[in-house]
Order: structure tokens, then sequence, then C-alpha cells
């Protein structure tokens, strides 16, 4: 149902926010900083834009919203019409401290009146062609994970039915389940045990070409560059180049300062100041965790082979006595030289203590 204010727009400046779900969108429109129209409508684009057409001609339409479960599919289409579309982080949208209601209405409202004030920080918007490359990566992190449910329900399968402690004592890695000796069972357990080792070979399989695929996008013209240069740095191998290049992009520019890149990591530290006390905590965490596993691996690899982060790791263990806290500098280095390469075209070199 629409909810019409009095007051007509023309040839103006209309800010949109919407508040996207899976059936159905939330909008508020604002122009002169007053509220024009609250409306709710089916989630489907061509209703937003027979809506936009037949409500608001000849005005200039931008419209924002978080990011969320479906995507950028929404902004694409709003740019290819045209519009003027920003998608914000759900998480750095300005809100006011009192407020302790929410509801989908009142997220459209403040997203309008932040869009209109200039309130608010803008997501970057990987192309198509990117965003459909990284998901090769992405699936292989959920098709790994499940590889690890598998192994854990064979362990525990073995566990719960009590075999001998010496069958399943002790760390397996890859080659005790490929070479697992079929044990004695009856026929129940038998079927299910089977099933168990079917599921494991699909999910391996599954990840075999996977990485094939990432091989195959490693060669591809528009990455080729850039995974050479991360492929020169120490302890990075061709697996985390290539899903580095496609988490990160090809267009480290974007990142004014080495800063704001280390902050985008989720590498940095979490910071709760005020006058003269000074608290900095854990890291903040901000972005994918996987990304930081890998520059955390390749770390405790990198700081053997080079000697400026051989620096940095004793550096840093000395003064707080934890070498987690010290693969986390170096790990947040590395990551900041690797912006700094990306954006030179120069490959790494060794031991230059900045």
């Amino acid at each position: 149902m629409n909810k019409m204010v009095n007051y007509t727009v023309k040839n103006a400046n209309v800010f949109v926010g919407l508040e996207d779900s899976k059936r159905t969108w939330k909008l508020c429109i604002r122009s002169n900083n007053i509220v024009v129209q609250e409306t709710s409508m089916p989630a489907r684009y061509g209703v937003l834009k027979s809506f936009f057409k037949n409500n608001y001609p000849g005005c200039k339409i931008f419209v924002i919203y978080e990011t969320g479960f479906k995507g950028f599919t929404l902004h694409d289409k709003l740019v290819a019409d045209d519009y003027h579309c920003v998608v914000t982080p759900a998480h750095t949208v300005v809100e006011e401290k009192s407020n302790r209601v929410k509801c989908d209405k009142k997220d459209a409202r403040r997203l309008a009146l932040n869009l209109e004030k200039g309130d608010y920080k803008v997501c970057h918007v990987p192309d198509k062609e990117l965003r459909e490359d990284r998901q090769i990566s992405r699936t292989l992190i959920q098709v790994q994970k499940e590889i690890t449910r598998c192994k854990n329900r064979i362990r525990k399968f073995f566990d719960f039915h009590g075999f001998d402690e010496s069958f399943i004592a002790g760390r397996w890695y890859e080659r005790e389940y490929n070479n697992l000796v079929e044990p004695s069972l009856s026929e129940p357990l038998h079927c299910c045990y089977n099933l168990y080792r079917e599921q494991l070979a699909l999910f391996t399989d599954m990840k075999r070409r996977l990485r094939k695929e990432l091989r195959r996008l490693s060669k591809k013209t528009r990455y080729k560059k850039l995974f050479k240069i991360f492929l020169s740095a120490p302890g990075v191998g061709w697996f985390t180049a290539i899903r580095l290049v496609l988490e990160w992009g090809d267009n480290l520019t974007r990142f004014v300062t080495n800063k704001k890149f280390a902050s985008f990591t989720g590498l940095t530290c979490k910071e709760s100041s005020s006058g003269e006390t000074v608290h900095r905590g854990h890291i903040s965490r901000q972005g994918k965790s996987h990304v930081r596993g890998w520059l955390i691996e390749c770390a405790w690899t990198a700081y053997k082979r080079d000697p400026a982060l051989l620096h940095k790791f004793r550096r840093v263990y000395s003064a707080t006595s934890s070498k987690k806290k010290a693969i986390v500098a170096v790990a947040r280095k590395l990551a900041v030289r690797l912006r700094t390469l990306a954006i030179s075209g120069e490959t790494y070199k060794l031991g230059i203590i900045q």
C-alpha cells in the first residue's frame, strides 16, 4: 500500500532507499529533504522499473541498497538502465544510537536519508566476469568443507561402533583415507560405510575439477600479469595467488592508501579509545575470513625466506611475546606489499626493510 505526500516532484533529484528481501521490496523516496512516497512491491526488477517510469518521469533517480544475499544483480540492471545506484555495506549504515525498532520500512527510510545527505560508504562492485570467475574459488571452499565433514563422519562412524583404538588412533591424512582397509562389518554397517566412501570420493573429484579450473583461470589474459606478480612473493604458491587475484580483483588502485587496504583485509586492530584512554583489541576481522587464512598460512613460510618479514616478525614477537600476533603482523605486511606490487607492476624483491 502506498503512502503519498501532497507534493509534486518534477525534474528533480529523487533519492530512493530500497530494502531488499526475497519476496518484497520496501521503498522510501525522498526529494528536497522530505519524504515523497513510501511503498512496497514484489521483488521483481520489471515492476521497479515501471514504477520509476510512471511516477517519476524526467527525474534523476538515485538508488541505494545494502549488500545481501542477491549480490550485485540489481545494481547491474539499474546501471544498465541509466539509474544511479549505490551498494553500501550493511555494517556501515549510519543509524541513531537510541533506535530500538528495526523493520524493513524503517531501514528503507534510513537508507534514503543517508543517500540524500551523502552519509554512506560505497561497496566496490566487481564486474560480472570477475564475479563469475571468483565463484570457482568460493565453490571450492564449500566443497572442502564438505570433504572435512565426510572425513569426520567416517572417523565418528568407527568410533561410535566400537572399533579397536589402534584402528582409529592418531591423525589421519589424505593417504589414510585413500588406503583405508575395509574392516569386517555387518550388512547394515557395510551399506552405510560404502555411502560415506562414495560421498567422500564424489567431493574429492569435485575438488580436483575445481582446482583444474583455477589452473585455467591463472592463464587467462586478464589475470595472467597479476597472477605472476603474486606468485613471485615468498610463501605464495599458484593456488593462493590465483585465488587472491579473484578475491581482490585486478584493480587495487581503488584503495587510496596501504592503511585502507590493510583495514579491508581485516588484519588491523580494533580500537575503542576515548580521551586519554587508548585501548586496542584483537584484529577487526573485516572482509573474508578465508582470505585472512590464506595470508596467514603464506606468512608462516614467507618470514623464513624474506629478511624484511623476518625482521617484522622478531620485532613484534619481542614486544608481545606472542607468535600469533607476530605472524598476523607479517601477514598484514605481506598483503600490503602485494597491493604495492600490483599497482607498480613489479615483482617481489627480498630483503627490503621499510
